[in-house]
């Protein structure tokens, strides 16, 4: 699955894996939802991702959106192909979503 999340004490950290386009945006939904209900920060790992569509990055756009509504943080780490996708998408930066450097999440 190129979608999944991990539970940690202080964060929810969903990661996608591979290519992510309409087939997982279902599940990244949930998990996003779920993520910003639990009231814990919520960390992205997109650094495996190979492609990313424009319906992701417009889930990325509105639970950022809504995380940042709700006082809530929310940070990713964007692989070289998901920011490729976001700027060819029109998207030059996310509301409430921090990007982060190589080496995160640990």
């Amino acid at each position: 699955m190129p979608v999944i999340m991990e539970e940690h004490e202080s964060y929810s950290l969903i990661r996608l894996d591979g290519e992510c386009a309409l087939a997982c945006a279902a599940e990244l939904k949930k998990l996003l939802l779920d993520g910003l209900a639990s009231g814990r920060d919520v960390r992205l790992d997109l650094g495996r991702a190979e492609e990313i569509d424009i319906t992701a990055m417009q889930l990325l756009f509105a639970a950022g959106c809504q995380a940042e509504r709700a006082g809530g943080a929310m940070a990713a780490r964007f692989s070289d192909a998901a920011g490729k996708a976001a700027l060819e998408a029109g998207f030059e930066r996310f509301p409430g979503l921090e990007i982060q450097g190589d080496g995160w999440p640990r």
